[in-house]
């Protein structure tokens, strides 16, 4: 079966099968969140109830954390968070797992293939799985009042529900009739399972290895496992686990900002490569200078054909209909060897991919470039079989010069000129040992394929593709610097986290 094209061309690899999907995300308002409490309390027919003892030596917390530095220290701040609530509440010390210290294996940030292992460790002794992200934000008394309201010995999906709200090729068209009705969680606010549930998936998973040979959108793909095609429970939200934090019932919060450590990188950091094509030269080219070239500080279009009008150098890698590895090698090889060669950054995208730079320099302050860092949107390749994971290439992928010194000393390559970029330098880069570091900044997609209210709560770096929208609105309308921007910032400088 030939997976669905992505970034206008088909992969190759006979094997591969495509669940596109990317994130989506419904948001609940205060005035919704302390109805759906009040409602969400009179369940007790469907096994919730107020009556049901948890503390918190029954919660075994898990933090989706990453191995990359920052994120490693963010995770651990969070965990300390945790901690320090608990010995306030004079409680048991919980336990706070990190999920990059689980398992070393290349697919344990997919959470599937460690739930056996929760179930042997924690199936005596607790009662729930409470998944989140490094930036998520916990208030425990607040959390152990809502999961008080599920009885533990039940399956329980718990999350803050986020639903597509059109069909669309990310998701494979599934439930194209009423996309609406299939609900799945926003990691941001936190998530849980109910240990029976844990039991059963485990049950489940030793049967019947996990089929789908990509890994895409992660949450979608854990509610559709977990959902079973309506032999396991759909996901029940939970009105206290929020992303915006506006009401004091929110047991979870999740502050919008972009990360900022010290001062922006420099432009002159920062070396752009833009992927083209002389067919695309008088279409694509020309949008890009007219939104987000201009914030580049160096900035070189590679092609088939040298067009002094642009201009676009020619690698002499001729154009191919499908992947791009030889043209994408022939840039990182440039970039090393024969390019500016004090320039700490490299930043590779397609002709159709709006990128805010302004906001790029921001991120990457928080990364050590003398480190191997492989930056952007993750997915995943054959992990439940030991494969890889890769940075999607149309959302852009920003490589450390020393992450690409290292991929060039070893002898892995593409195997053809047209084979699928993006996935090669992921099983070149697994091979090295060097980890994806992961940011849902980055976006394969348009944002008319994200619900508004999943992108109300982040400060977006890049979208993909042309197809059917303006694209010059909108680069305009999402990415361009702002006053808003700049308010985000100074609100991200005066935030003092309670930690």
């Amino acid at each position: 079966m030939r997976p669905p094209a992505r970034r206008g061309r088909r992969l190759t690899l006979p094997a591969l099968l495509s669940l596109l999907t990317c994130s989506l995300a419904f948001a609940l308002v205060s005035k919704d969140v302390k109805k759906e409490v009040k409602q969400s309390k009179n369940l007790e027919k469907s096994g919730i109830s107020e009556k049901n003892d948890v503390d918190l030596k029954g919660i075994a917390f898990v933090i989706q954390s990453q191995s990359n530095s920052f994120h490693a220290k963010k995770a651990e701040q969070l965990k300390q968070s945790i901690l320090k609530q608990a010995a306030d509440l004079t409680q048991e010390v919980p336990r706070v797992l990190l999920l990059h210290q689980l398992a070393q294996q290349e697919g344990a940030w997919t959470i599937l293939p460690l739930l056996p292992h929760f179930s042997v460790t924690y199936s005596r002794n607790s009662s729930w799985i409470f998944f989140c992200e490094e930036e998520t934000r916990i208030q425990i008394p607040q959390l152990l009042q809502a999961l008080r309201r599920y009885d533990p010995s039940k399956e329980w999906f718990l999350g803050k529900a986020l639903h597509d709200e059109e069909s669309t090729i990310i998701h494979h068209y599934a439930f194209s009739e009423n996309p609406t009705v299939f609900k799945y969680p926003d990691f941001a606010a936190g998530w849980a399972l109910s240990i029976p549930l844990v039991n059963k998936l485990t049950k489940r998973l030793k049967s019947e290895s996990l089929k789908s040979d990509f890994t895409i959108d992660l949450k979608y793909e854990i509610a559709l496992y977990i959902w079973d095609r309506g032999d396991g429970p759909p996901l029940t939200p939970v009105p206290e686990f929020c992303t915006d934090g506006v009401d004091s019932s929110c047991a979870t919060a999740f502050h919008s900002f972009l990360p900022l450590c010290g001062n922006p990188v420099k432009k002159k950091d920062i070396f752009v490569a833009v992927k083209t094509c002389k067919k695309f030269h008088g279409d694509r080219i020309p949008i890009v200078k007219q939104t987000w070239a201009g914030q580049a500080g160096h900035i070189e279009y590679y092609s088939d054909y040298a067009d002094s009008s642009v201009p676009t150098v020619d690698l002499g890698i001729p154009n191919t209909e499908r992947g791009h590895c030889g043209k994408t090698f022939a840039i990182l090889e440039r970039f090393l060897n024969h390019s500016y060669d004090k320039i700490a950054w490299l930043v590779i995208v397609d002709d159709d991919t709006l990128i805010s730079i302004s906001r790029l320099q921001h991120l990457l302050s928080c990364y050590d470039a003398s480190e191997p860092v492989f930056l952007g949107e993750r997915y995943g390749y054959g992990l439940g079989t030991g494969g890889y994971s890769y940075v999607t290439g149309g959302g852009g992928m920003v490589f450390s010069r020393e992450a690409i010194r290292r991929l060039l000393a070893s002898k892995c390559r593409c195997y053809s000129n047209d084979a699928p970029d993006d996935m090669v330098l992921g099983m070149c880069f697994s091979g090295l040992g060097v980890p994806v570091t992961h940011s849902p900044l980055f976006h394969q997609a348009r944002p008319v394929d994200y619900p508004k209210d999943y992108l109300s709560h982040q400060v977006p770096i890049s979208f993909h593709k042309h197809w059917n929208i303006d694209p010059v609105k909108v680069y305009f309308t999402w990415l361009a610097p702002s006053e808003e921007d700049r308010a985000r910032q100074e609100t991200r400088e005066g935030f003092k986290e309670e930690l």
